[in-house]
C-alpha cells in the first residue's frame, strides 16, 4: 500500500503556467540586458559621460529630459526606432554645463555634476 498527499484541485497549477512565466521572465531579462549593453557610463571629477546606440534616429526625433539626478531619453512619435529609458545617476546634474551630441547613430551625453551647496550655519555659543 502506498500513501501520497492529495492536493485539492483548486491549488494545482497547470504545468504550462510555470513554463509561460519562465519564458516571460527570460524574455524580460534579455531585453533589460540588451538595453544595459547599449549604454556606457564613464565619470570623472566634474562630469558623467553616457553613450547610447540609437541607429537610424535623427537628433530632432529625440527628447532628453533631466530632473535632479535622473536622465530620461525617449524618441518622439514617428521615429523609425522606439527608445524610452531612464537612468539614475549618483549625483544631481548641472544642466548649464551639460551637452548632448549625436554622431553616426551614437548619442553622447556629457552631464556636469552639480556641486552641492554648503548650507551649514555656525552658531555662536553664549
Amino acid at each position: 500500500m502506498f500513501f501520497t498527499t492529495a492536493t485539492p484541485a483548486q491549488f494545482r497549477r497547470p504545468a504550462q503556467a510555470n513554463v509561460s512565466r519562465s519564458l516571460e521572465r527570460f524574455l524580460a531579462e534579455t531585453q533589460v540586458a540588451a538595453r544595459q549593453k547599449s549604454c556606457t557610463v564613464v565619470q570623472d571629477d566634474t562630469s558623467y559621460t553616457l553613450s547610447f546606440d540609437v541607429p537610424g534616429v535623427a537628433k530632432d526625433q529625440l527628447n532628453i529630459g533631466i530632473e535632479g539626478n535622473i536622465v530620461r531619453i525617449e524618441t518622439r512619435e514617428g521615429a523609425p526606432r522606439q527608445y524610452k529609458q531612464a537612468y539614475e545617476l549618483p549625483q544631481d546634474i548641472d544642466v548649464a554645463t551639460s551637452e548632448a551630441k549625436l554622431e553616426n547613430g551614437v548619442l553622447t551625453l556629457k552631464l556636469g555634476k552639480l556641486v552641492p551647496v554648503n548650507r551649514v550655519t555656525e552658531l555662536t555659543i553664549n
